[in-house]
């Protein structure tokens, strides 16, 4: 028995679903029930009917998973699996924040701490960050912890303030591409999509700017396409679109969502851990956060 049979069975036996997102390694994609971005992750989730969650990504969004189904069990099976961005910003600094800016709505991007987030107004995601700022009757936003997201929300929506909190977060992945890659992508024929956690000077020279799960929308477009983001979003949109070309870039890996291997996705469900574990005040305070989010279309 192969180690995917052996995963299939042990998923009917403990009626558990694998979720993963989009920059898991192909295998763990492969062997997922559903993959997808931050904010599909977060629905999926919600409305899952299985007694065991298994979140294939990292801990905030095992976390999130947690929160919006605090009945069920949550496991992820890498536990160190984190997120630099994430770790930018503390509910500390955000309480800070909100003295400072007392008029100021928070406004929280997934890719934070449920301690963070049960100091937010509410939660976004990259694909609908725009629409979730524009929601709000303040003027003026904290939005954190990423400064380059912040920024494309503020370029959407000049007539409010948006404030970055704290002013340096970001993504080291995204941070790493330069204006140079759309360049020459777009040199040899390639309609050229990136993140919006890129910094402006990349988002500029690209012809899309989109979250993963825009991206496989936004795919019937053009027939060829130079992705700047995760290099494994490149292999699902190759499952999407087997007759589009997509160019990936190879040095763009995400060390943390590569830990989890099938093997240890097999010893998680064997052994039901590690499971995620917050409190009851973490999973209401955080919870209203994101469900406020999950109410707004994109």
């Amino acid at each position: 028995m192969t180690i995917a049979d052996e995963i299939k069975r042990l998923k009917k036996e403990k009626n558990a679903i694998i979720l993963a997102h989009n920059y898991q390694s192909p295998e763990i994609q492969d062997l997922s029930d559903f993959t997808g971005d931050s904010l599909e992750l977060a629905i999926v989730a919600k409305n899952a009917k299985e007694d065991i969650i298994v979140l294939c990504g990292v801990m905030f969004m095992a976390e999130t998973a947690k929160i919006l189904n605090p009945s069920k069990k949550v496991l992820i099976p890498a536990e160190d699996a984190g997120c630099p961005l994430a770790d930018y910003l503390t509910a500390e600094k955000v309480r800070a924040a909100k003295e400072k800016y007392p008029k100021a709505k928070v406004v929280l991007y997934v890719n934070s701490t449920a301690d963070s987030k049960s100091e937010a107004d509410i939660v976004c995601t990259s694909a609908n960050a725009v629409s979730v700022c524009e929601s709000l009757d303040s003027d003026t936003i904290l939005f954190g912890p990423d400064s380059n997201l912040a920024s494309w929300v503020a370029e959407k929506l000049p007539y409010k303030k948006i404030i970055p909190l704290p002013a340096d977060g970001h993504c080291p992945l995204h941070a790493e591409f330069k204006p140079s890659d759309a360049k020459e992508a777009k040199e040899r024929g390639y309609t050229v999509v990136c993140h919006p956690e890129c910094p402006k000077a990349v988002r500029d020279e690209c012809d899309v700017v989109a979250s993963t799960g825009q991206m496989i929308k936004e795919a019937v477009k053009s027939d060829k396409w130079a992705v700047m983001t995760e290099k494994d979003m490149v292999h699902r949109l190759k499952k999407e679109f087997p007759d589009k070309e997509f160019l990936g870039f190879e040095t763009a890996v995400c060390r943390d969502m590569k830990l989890i291997t099938p093997d240890m996705l097999k010893k998680t469900l064997e052994d039901e851990m590690p499971e995620i574990i917050l409190s009851d005040e973490i999973i209401k305070s955080a919870g209203s956060a994101i469900e406020r989010m999950i109410k707004i279309k994109k």
